[in-house]
This record gives structure tokens, C-alpha cells and sequence, in this order.
């Protein structure tokens, strides 16, 4: 199990956005830079521009933030790229003639949402400028 890869597409796609600055970076690029399709920075870019993350205009390339790095919490991209479903989900069929089977959702169904809760809270704690200082400390120890 793990969270799908477009969390990561969204964080590497703010980090280019703050590095190109003013100049306009296409989806191509940014694709490039990824690893995927045009397509998959379009509909998250999308997502990141929807939750008021990004600004951009249609028809011209390129994209900013909406608000500095310091602002956007790890826990705000997470939340506009995936969907609202629960992180952790339960079999839905348990046998009720089992002892086990007739509580299991029950009894996973609380550990889980606090496990849920954990995980947003830590986000909570981090920001896109805490990844963007990692980035330029490893570009710093390979110059």
C-alpha cells in the first residue's frame, strides 16, 4: 500500500514552479523534469490551481504560487491532489458468523482514522519551503 504518486508530482511541480520564478515553465517541461505525461502535470496543476495553491492563466504557459513557500503546508498539497477517502479502507464483507470477521471493522475502523490523523498532523507540520531548503542543501554538498 501507498499513497499514489501524484503527492509527489504535486511537490516536485510546486518546487519547479518556485525555482522558474517569473519565467514560464510549459507542462512539457515540467513533465520532462517528472518523468510523466503533459497530461498528469495539467490535471494536477489543475488540482494545485483549484485549491488556491497556484495561479495561472489559460492558454499561457507556466504557473505560480498563489502564496510563498513558507505558507503551503505539505498537508494543504496532500489534500488537493488526493481524494477524500480514507487513507486506510476495510474489507467490507467480514463473516459475521466469525468471531473475528463480526468486529473486525469496528475495531480497525478507530486505530485507522487515528493513524489517518497522525499522518495529516505531521504534514501539517512541514512546508514546500522545508522541501525547498532540502533541495538546495544537497545541490550545495554535490557543487
Amino acid at each position: 500500500m501507498s499513497i499514489p504518486s501524484r503527492y509527489s508530482i504535486a511537490i516536485h511541480i510546486l518546487s519547479l514552479v518556485d525555482r522558474d520564478g517569473e519565467e514560464a515553465s510549459s507542462s512539457q517541461i515540467m513533465a520532462d523534469s517528472i518523468g510523466t505525461n503533459p497530461v498528469v502535470v495539467r490535471n494536477i496543476l489543475g488540482k494545485l490551481k483549484k485549491a488556491g495553491l497556484v495561479v495561472s492563466k489559460q492558454g499561457v504557459a507556466g504557473a505560480k504560487l498563489a502564496k510563498s513557500p513558507e505558507e503551503i503546508q505539505l498537508l494543504q498539497i496532500y489534500k488537493a491532489v488526493e481524494t477524500e477517502a480514507p487513507l486506510f479502507s476495510i474489507h467490507d464483507k467480514p463473516n459475521p458468523k466469525c468471531p473475528v470477521g463480526k468486529k473486525i471493522q469496528t475495531t480497525l475502523t478507530g486505530i485507522f482514522q487515528e493513524a489517518q490523523s497522525a499522518l495529516e498532523a505531521k504534514l501539517g507540520e512541514f512546508h514546500l519551503s522545508d522541501v525547498l531548503f532540502q533541495l538546495d542543501s544537497e545541490k550545495k554538498k554535490r557543487a
